[in-house]
């Protein structure tokens, strides 16, 4: 198996396979997967002088086997979660079970024994301790990547759209860029944390790309072997104009019946190519991109019009609910764009396919470092729902700033939209799975940031097991990558990583919006502050501050009313600034600058004491990343500690813009002295 060797090996090091490379290994089975498992086998052996163990297995250290291969399926701990619905849980699922000298990982299916092998890369030396048996099962079916990859160059988002780590890992120019061990690699990466889904373009359908559904399916389908030998299935974004795009047909309406017949050819043709496809990825009627709205239909029409193509072929439509108006009149504060998701699609609720799976994003606006939970999540019993989240830190940093996003994606899933007593998101998220807009590329980190490839790891184990503890998540991902044992000051390295990362995304969150208010970005490339930026502009994204207080009122007495798009108790929780949360008071209501938080601040002290505080917390996070020094091989620690330049020249322009900003538009002085320019 040949591996680029130009790559920084993320959390696949040699070093990470010692405790399977060491031992004497079986691998029993047949199959393209448990093919790849004994590649993965042998590879490790070679590298640290293991052997193969006997076909009886006897004299056997580690055996990876399929169930009738030898022995019966274990029973145990269920420690990922029931899986989603449908058998694919159950052919994901393993069970790892410690008898004598013997470790065995036994899987139904290949898939499971796949990711049997990468738990037991996972433990390491744990996993050859003494342990009861336990069967691990992914809580959710499908966990995917989406890549917002252009094919051509787009001439003002680039070959990648809010990609921050280079080109693309699959075009460049205009056509397929070719580097399929890279592909193989990437998938390799990706099976080890539990992905098992991506999407190869960008979401919004220009014409070039357009054509990867039909004269250009070969680009897909070569892509598509490369991740199927990790055990990832492809899927592709499409236009929803696509029948008079590619098919020289006049309407592209969703109940015209050429319409229904082309879209079934086109489906038909891409499973000639790709046997395994996915299904398609969609974004309609939302900032120009064409969908059902123009003929008059709903958006279930338009997405059981792919879902019926796709079904003969056992294939799911993801239909995304960013749909909202995006050419608002800032004068209006009856037009709320947070709203938009819910009053699209909560009256559809019940109406679309069982294959067809609505896309929501975490939060009603934008991917910001603080917003609520949508509430479209729980408002829709009777339809598959994804959660989508954004590893691609577009409002996060860029992937120039350090923000461990697990704690975020992690409230996110704990959220309980009914309350205390009712399920959690991740739960209902399991008929549909969790998608990330994915933050790799082209860069020899994978990520930009060498540190960022934390996100992109968390985020296949959140995906895979939704209750997962981030603290937890990121010790996983510090022993993986930088294998401490390895160093001659393990526990510093260990304290070193955890310092820097464990609480970042608060840094973050302290020196860049305030109390959920979201944007005050620099408009189009969203890097930097601009506290107007938006203010005045079509988009929907306000903060109306003015000199006498800031916020946006969304409660149902005063306001747009989208607090009572939630269920009891959050609609009651969110109504009023005494009740609603501190860290979204400003998303829910406009208050003045001397309103005091439930933490005994006001909020324009707030706003000044965190961005002084965020500033100082990002100056002891590069002198600690500077201590590491002698234990970080150096080309990682060289590019981090130029990100962290960077992010400290970052931190200082937000405080002080938006400190500035602040006290010249409320003329309340820092209770601390401090200068403010």
């Amino acid at each position: 198996m040949t591996r680029p060797i130009d790559l920084d090996p993320a959390w696949l090091p040699d070093e990470a396979l010692r405790g399977v490379g060491t031992r004497r290994v079986l691998v029993l089975g047949d199959g393209p997967l448990v093919d790849t498992v004994r590649h993965e086998v042998a590879y490790a052996r070679a590298q640290f002088g293991g052997e193969q163990g006997y076909d009886d297995g006897s004299s056997c250290e580690l055996l990876l086997r399929i169930a009738d291969s030898g022995g019966a399926d274990g029973g145990g701990e269920n420690r990922g979660g029931e899986g989603g619905e449908g058998g694919d849980a159950g052919r994901e699922g393993f069970t790892l079970e410690r008898d004598g000298t013997r470790t065995t990982v036994t899987a139904t299916a290949p898939a499971g024994l796949l990711y049997g092998f990468f738990h037991v890369v996972r433990l390491g030396a744990t996993a050859f301790l003494a342990a009861p048996p336990q069967t691990h099962r992914p809580a959710l079916a499908l966990r995917m990547l989406n890549h917002w990859d252009n094919v051509a160059v787009h001439p003002v988002m680039g070959q990648v759209e809010r990609g921050y780590a280079g080109g693309s890992l699959f075009w460049r120019d205009g056509r397929a860029r070719g580097d399929l061990p890279r592909v193989r690699a990437y998938a390799r990466l990706l099976a080890a944390c539990g992905i098992n889904a991506v999407g190869v373009n960008n979401v919004n359908v220009h014409e070039t790309e357009a054509h990867l559904l039909s004269d250009r399916i070969d680009e897909v389908a070569a892509i598509a072997a490369e991740l199927r030998a990790y055990g990832i299935r492809t899927h592709l974004s499409v236009s929803f104009a696509a029948p008079v795009l590619l098919g020289g047909l006049g309407t592209a309406d969703p109940l015209d019946s050429g319409v229904r017949a082309w879209w079934e050819e086109a489906a038909a043709n891409v499973y000639r190519h790709i046997p395994d496809f996915g299904g398609f990825v969609v974004k309609a009627d939302s900032e120009g991109q064409p969908g059902p709205f123009a003929y008059g239909r709903s958006h279930a029409d338009g997405a059981n019009l792919l879902a019926d193509a796709l079904a003969p072929h056992g294939g799911t439509v993801h239909w995304r609910a960013f749909v909202y108006d995006h050419r608002q009149d800032w004068r209006d504060r009856s037009t709320d764009r947070a709203r938009a998701a819910y009053d699209h699609f909560a009256p559809l609720d019940g109406e679309f396919r069982d294959n067809a799976v609505l896309q929501v994003k975490h939060g009603p606006m934008d991917f910001q470092v603080r917003e609520p939970v949508s509430p479209v999540i729980g408002a829709l019993p009777r339809t598959r729902v994804a959660v989508e989240v954004q590893a691609t830190q577009e409002y996060t940093g860029q992937q120039r700033h350090v923000c461990a996003l697990a704690p975020l994606w992690s409230e996110v899933l704990r959220f309980r939209p009914d309350g205390d007593h009712g399920p959690n998101v991740g739960s209902l998220v399991r008929g549909g799975g969790l998608v990330a807009v994915s933050n790799a590329g082209h860069d020899p980190f994978w990520t930009g940031h060498p540190l960022a490839q934390l996100n992109l790891y968390a985020f296949g184990r959140l995906a895979w097991q939704p209750d997962a503890d981030p603290d937890e998540l990121l010790d996983e991902w510090v022993e993986l990558t930088y294998t401490p044992d390895r160093t001659a000051d393990p526990e510093r390295l260990r304290s070193g990583l955890r310092a820097v990362l464990r609480d970042s995304w608060a840094t973050y969150e302290k020196y860049t919006a305030p109390l959920g208010v979201g944007f005050m970005v620099q408009p189009g490339h969203h890097y930097g502050p601009s506290v107007d930026g938006y203010e005045y502009s079509p988009w929907g994204t306000y903060h109306f501050a003015d000199r006498d207080g800031i916020g946006v009122d969304r409660s149902l007495a005063t306001g747009t009313g989208y607090a009572a798009q939630y269920a009891k108790p959050w609609s009651e929780t969110y109504e009023t600034p005494e009740t609603c949360p501190d860290d979204v008071l400003l998303f829910f209501h406009h208050v003045p600058y001397g309103h005091l938080l439930h933490s005994g601040k006001t909020v324009i002290q707030h706003i000044y004491d965190t961005h002084f505080e965020g500033v100082e917390e990002v100056e002891a996070a590069r002198r600690t990343w500077a201590s590491l020094a002698d234990l970080v091989a150096p080309a990682r620690h060289t590019r981090v500690t130029e990100r962290y330049e960077e992010q400290l020249r970052g931190a200082r322009e937000w405080r002080d813009q938006v400190n500035s900003y602040f006290l010249r538009k409320s003329g309340v002085p820092d209770a601390g002295g401090r200068r403010i320019h």
